[in-house]
């Protein structure tokens, strides 16, 4: 080719550690030659560069997401307590993924099996599976304090200063990890239409995991989830005959036994949404079986003040260490990049929806 493709804005964000050693590969080998990138904004969140700008890159990436709607994201690292001592970091940085998934207004994190002709034969499951997690919420953005014998009162306080105790208890053990988190629930209903989409798009059975039953907080998130089939999808699921292993009906799993089912359904064709922490970990379980979390896609869809989309796509593993340390000592490493690859597919796929979207409505305000 002798003449670049423009490539339409896009954020791109880098990482580290070996998946930041593969996507220079990519883009010199396979996208620089064909592309001209000149629109895309970088930003670089590795450990120290997230520390030398005491984090000011992070909130510049989330601005520019913001504005433009389409984010590519390497892998990156938060690191541990040992590693801020070991890269010498002066600040111990929380992970950048929670405040982008609040900054965008996710309401959900999609990882679905990766199917690569010529390898079906050797994945975990012969269907596609999808998944929704619920993308906002729960541990990841908890307060805790470790503390001693006593007591702790758990109070709401409303805008008119009214107050209700929502928990008490005495703690009688020397040491105790007292964790305060809370889940939002008004885009739940956001995900739920989005979730029943995407399954009947794909010819999926749906699925809602929960442990309700345990965790009483947990009920409203299914009822919204079955208000919004029963009233919008529960026929259109029925008429493609997706319910008739469900009991013609939504299906519900108490966490539990949806880890089980997940490894017995090995004919995937199922779609399972889950809050938060829930998903995350399914999701883990749903990369093994499908043999690499290389074959897992992970894409956040947030929403502007505007009501337009913004999505942010990664990998849905991590900086893969292990082989970085090979890869340093001069040794032979192994990496499966589709993971990372499918999701720089998939952001630029969406910065061109973006810019002809864009293009639509100048000329519907010019007219």
């Amino acid at each position: 080719m002798t003449n670049k493709l423009p490539a339409p804005a896009m954020v791109y964000i880098s990482g580290e550690e070996m998946t930041r050693e593969v996507m220079k590969m990519v883009l010199d080998q396979w996208v620089s030659p064909y592309l001209d990138t000149s629109a895309w904004q970088f930003f670089d969140l590795s450990c120290k560069a997230r520390d030398d700008s005491n984090d000011q890159v992070l909130k510049d990436a989330i601005d520019a997401g913001t504005k433009i709607g389409a984010i590519f994201k390497e892998p990156t690292i938060t690191p541990t307590g040992d590693q801020v001592k070991e890269m010498g970091l002066k600040n111990a940085l929380g992970s950048p993924n929670g405040k982008m998934r609040a900054a965008w207004n996710g309401y959900s994190i999609d990882r679905d099996t990766i199917t690569v002709k010529g390898l079906e034969s050797q994945m975990g499951y012969k269907n596609p599976v999808l998944f929704c997690r619920h993308a906002v919420g729960g541990e990841y953005g908890a307060g805790a304090k470790m503390l001693g014998a006593g007591s702790v009162k758990t109070v709401h306080t409303d805008a008119s200063g009214k107050e209700t105790i929502v928990d008490e208890r005495k703690l009688t053990d020397k040491l105790n990890a007292v964790v305060t988190y809370h889940n939002p629930l008004d885009n739940v209903e956001q995900l739920a239409h989005h979730f029943f989409k995407r399954c009947l798009s794909a010819n999926v059975m749906p699925v809602v995991a929960t442990k309700k039953t345990v965790f009483k907080w947990q009920e409203d998130f299914w009822q919204i989830m079955k208000r919004v089939f029963d009233a919008n999808y529960k026929a259109d699921f029925a008429a493609k005959g997706l319910l008739k292993n469900s009991g013609g009906d939504l299906r519900h799993l108490l966490t539990d036994d949806a880890v089980m089912k997940m490894v017995a359904w090995k004919d995937g064709a199922f779609g399972m949404v889950a809050h938060n922490y829930d998903g995350d970990i399914f999701t883990d379980l749903q990369a093994q079986i499908y043999k690499s979390p290389g074959f897992i896609s992970s894409a956040l869809t947030g929403v502007r003040a505007d009501g337009s989309k913004i999505m942010e796509f990664e990998a849905s593993h991590g900086t893969i260490a292990d082989q970085y340390a090979k890869f340093k000592a001069g040794e032979e490493t192994s990496v499966n990049p589709i993971g990372m690859v499918y999701a720089l597919r998939g952001a630029i796929d969406h910065s061109v929806a973006v810019a002809l979207e864009n293009k639509a409505l100048d000329k519907h305000e010019l007219s």
